[in-house]
Formats: C-alpha cells, structure tokens, sequence
C-alpha cells in the first residue's frame, strides 16, 4: 500500500499541467485525503517506479514503510539530447493497519518524509580460498553440468550425485555457458579426484550467452561430491554460503 500510494504522490505532480481532479489526484485522495502533494517533478524528470525496501511497526497498528522511488533524469550538460542518468530517493510513508476480513484496511496518516537510504550491510569473507585450476577436473564436471542445467545439453541428472534432484532451467535462451574462476573451501578439490564420498564447496563463476548474442555473468554456490572418479553436484546453495544439502525437483533445497 505505501509503495502504490508513493509512486501516486510522486505522479501527482509530475507536470504542472495535471488538473486538480485528475485520475492520479483522485487516487492519492482515496487512500489519504488530507495529504499534501508535490508541486512537480524536474523538468524532463521522470519517475520509473517505486520499491518498498524496508517496514517497522512504530507503536500499536501504526507502521513505517520505506519506499525507493527510481527517477530518470536530463544529465547536467550532457552533449546529446537523450541522454540521462539514474537517481534513487528514499521516503518513509506512515501507515496504519487494520485486521479486517478481506484485504484489511490502510490509511496513509502523512505526507512521505524523504530519508537517507539503507547502508551497506557487512559481509562475512567467503570460505572460498582455493583458487581452482581452469582444466582440472572438478572445473571440467561444472563446465558439463552448466550446458546440461542452463543449456540443455544432456541430462542434468547424470551429473548429479545420488539422492540430488535438480530440473534443468526453462526459456533462459542460452546457447552456451564457459565456466570461469573457480574457488572451493578445501584444496582437496585441486588435483585428482579424491577418493568417494569427499566433499566440497565451490562458487562458480559462468558466463552464459544467449541467443542474441548477450552475456549473463552469473555466479553459483554448490556443494560437490567425488565418485568413481570424477566430481557430482550434489547441491546447489545460489546466492549464498549454506551447508550442503540435495536440491528438490524445481530448485527448492531440503
């Protein structure tokens, strides 16, 4: 509700030519009557859309919503016409609630009060400390593994490890991925296959390309068993560090 009344508060005012009664006026007084609006945006200015990135219960049933509003904007002195430049603003709408049936109910109680955006949070160093080799052999499982999984080339489930189920990625139109730096968190993963039942935990750089030519940098954590001589998935922890653990049908890990 504080991210649709904020991209309409924002709007309201967007050009100086909006009437007083205008659809996007109307709206901003339906789910808060007595708020003020803007005067208007910057010339050649314009509002892309809004985000809420954080909520706070303030006391009882009253709430604080921050929302990111995404502006475009003329870049000063900029040589050619056209050309423009990103800007984040952060507000902080207030809110109130009310458990009912249905939807519930929500009053915005005051015009949004623009605030500072959110800091950087701190990041605890990867365990990733083994630089693997780009021709070694647990690179080369992942390089066959990736075609199957991003491109469909094969069956992703012959590089799987037993237990381990993971469908392939749909309507993604690569044509091919290229493994790049490899890391692991032990250095048993540098040389030979160790022996059965030894397992690691990587992070994978891949480029995959799709159809027109475009290159998706992606970036995958995985948990990697050895057996029978070469190297199994045998889960996937995308996006961040995570004990291993076997990947259900459609990527949900159990």
């Amino acid at each position: 509700m504080a991210e649709l009344f904020c991209d309409l508060w924002l709007r309201a005012g967007a050009s100086a030519g909006d009437a007083a009664d205008s659809a996007t006026v109307r709206a901003v007084r339906a789910l808060a009557p007595d708020v003020a609006l803007p005067e208007g945006l910057t010339r050649g200015e314009e509002l892309l859309r809004t985000v809420a990135v954080r909520s706070a219960q303030a006391e009882g049933d009253a709430w604080s919503v921050v929302v990111a509003a995404h502006f475009r904007a003329p870049a000063p002195g900029a040589a050619s016409e056209g050309a423009s430049e990103s800007d984040v603003r952060y507000f902080a709408v207030p809110v109130t609630s009310s458990a009912v049936e249905g939807a519930g109910r929500f009053t915005v109680t005051g015009a949004p009060a623009q605030v500072a955006g959110p800091g950087k949070a701190k990041v605890a160093e990867p365990p990733f400390g083994t630089l693997l080799p780009g021709q070694g052999s647990l690179a080369e499982s992942l390089g066959e593994f990736f075609d199957a999984y991003l491109v469909g080339v094969g069956e992703v489930s012959r590089y799987l490890a037993p237990g381990a189920k993971l469908s392939p990625v749909r309507g993604s139109n690569y044509r091919s991925v290229a493994v790049g730096e490899v890391r692991a968190d032990s250095e048993v993963a540098d040389g030979a296959v160790p022996a059965d039942g030894t397992e690691v935990q990587v992070r994978a750089a891949v480029t995959a390309v799709d159809g027109g030519g475009g290159k998706w940098p992606l970036e995958y954590e995985l948990s990697m068993r050895s057996r029978s001589g070469r190297w199994e998935v045998s889960g996937m922890h995308a996006g961040a560090t995570a004990p291993a653990r076997s990947v259900t049908a459609g990527g949900a890990a159990k």
